[in-house]
């Protein structure tokens, strides 16, 4: 039975409905969950690396955010495929309005006064230590104004840049060799993202070194480089499910005019 226009309408509407969906909820948790750190050697039973990069030995403690991220990666690049730039821009901005209006509702909750019989009820943790739940509460919520803003403009330049070199290779690729232009936008926008958001919220708001800076973005990239490479086939499996659904020849379709939109 051939695919009516009005159909074909509505199974694009509800790509990008689930593609979006899926990029936002995933990009708003890693800035939740970012604020605890976790040992990547420990997770392994491995020793620190201690790592002597510009001075500086480091591990591989990384932000809890880096475990979902790639999947706002896989899903950056596959919005791009089927969208274009223009769709990524929208997501994006979309995006970085419900983080900032998250940290707009934690800023306000965390600034409530605790109920008497809450702080009484959660007064020690199960080892029967004191505990103050509010102080936890509003430990684990709050950020810095550095690092939110560090986080959502570093967010917003490397999505657009991951857009614009998507696109840009895919002049040399044409329709072939998806991974080329996935993996290469993504350490592309990846390493910007990682020295931007560091240099805004430690360096200009706090007081990192540059070369501390530079020391822990080069550990943060060696992660992301490494977790690019690794999602490659779950690019293709995408790419897979989503033909299925649309039908190979209007995915095609869809694919060629988000590049020749993406070029305009």
């Amino acid at each position: 039975m051939p695919t009516t226009a009005a159909t074909l309408e509505k199974k694009k509407t509800n790509l990008f409905l689930a593609l979006s969906g899926i990029f936002l909820a995933n990009a708003l948790l890693a800035e939740l969950i970012g604020v605890k750190i976790f040992s990547g050697e420990a997770l392994l039973g491995l020793p620190g690396a201690q790592l002597n990069i510009l001075g500086s030995k480091l591990d591989f403690n990384l932000t809890a955010g880096v475990i979902i991220w790639p999947v706002v990666f896989v899903t950056t690049d596959i919005i791009n495929e089927y969208f274009g730039k223009q769709g990524v821009k929208k997501v994006s901005i979309l995006t970085v309005i419900l983080i900032l209006y998250a940290f707009l509702v934690i800023t306000i909750v965390t600034g409530l006064p605790p109920a008497k019989f809450w702080e009484e009820l959660n007064s020690t943790d199960p080892q029967g230590n004191p505990f103050n739940i509010n102080f936890a509460f509003n430990s684990i919520y709050r950020q810095g104004l550095g690092i939110i803003i560090g986080s959502v403009v570093a967010f917003l330049i490397s999505q657009l840049l991951d857009a614009s070199v998507f696109h840009w290779l895919r002049k040399y690729t044409g329709s072939k060799k998806i991974w080329l232009r996935a993996t290469g936008s993504t350490l592309v926008s990846q390493l910007i993202d990682s020295l931007v958001v560091l240099f805004v919220a430690f360096y200009m708001f706090g007081n990192w070194s540059m070369e501390l800076v530079l020391s822990v973005a080069a550990i943060n990239y060696i992660y992301k480089f490494c977790i690019a490479i690794l999602l490659t086939p779950l690019l293709y499996l995408a790419h897979y499910l989503i033909d299925g659904y649309l039908g190979h020849h209007n995915a095609d379709v869809l694919i060629e005019n988000a590049a020749v939109e993406s070029e305009t």
